[in-house]
């Protein structure tokens, strides 16, 4: 993750909780909010609920991965944490990517397809 690093202290977590937008979907749900740096931090939240250590491991893996492949097209400056919802428990690296480009659609963390459209 070249423009990204990771949240890791808890009143990190806790302040994108209280003051950031929540959109959710399915599978995960996005806390954004503004972090006045240059790059985005992004933490990984999966509960007790979901499964044992083995389930929630891989459930963070599978969305650390497909953060890092879609990296590019989010936008900088934000605090991003995405929680496990119980539902995504059996899902795949596909339907995870889509639910966390979905979620970055809603939050418009993620910049707009018509400059990419344009060059025909």
């Amino acid at each position: 993750m070249k423009y990204s690093e990771s949240l890791k202290k808890n009143r990190d977590f806790q302040l994108v909780y209280k003051k950031g937008t929540s959109f959710a979907n399915r599978y995960l749900v996005m806390y954004v909010l503004k972090n006045q740096l240059d790059r985005n931090r992004i933490g990984i939240s999966v509960s007790k609920k979901v499964g044992n250590s083995v389930v929630r491991h891989h459930l963070t893996r599978l969305l650390r991965e497909s953060y890092r492949l879609n990296e590019e097209k989010f936008r900088c400056g934000y605090d991003i944490v995405v929680v496990v919802r119980v539902n995504g428990k059996d899902q795949g690296f596909n339907s995870m990517e889509s639910a966390l480009l979905h979620l970055g659609k809603l939050t418009k963390t993620i910049r707009s397809e018509e400059n990419e459209d344009s060059i025909d």
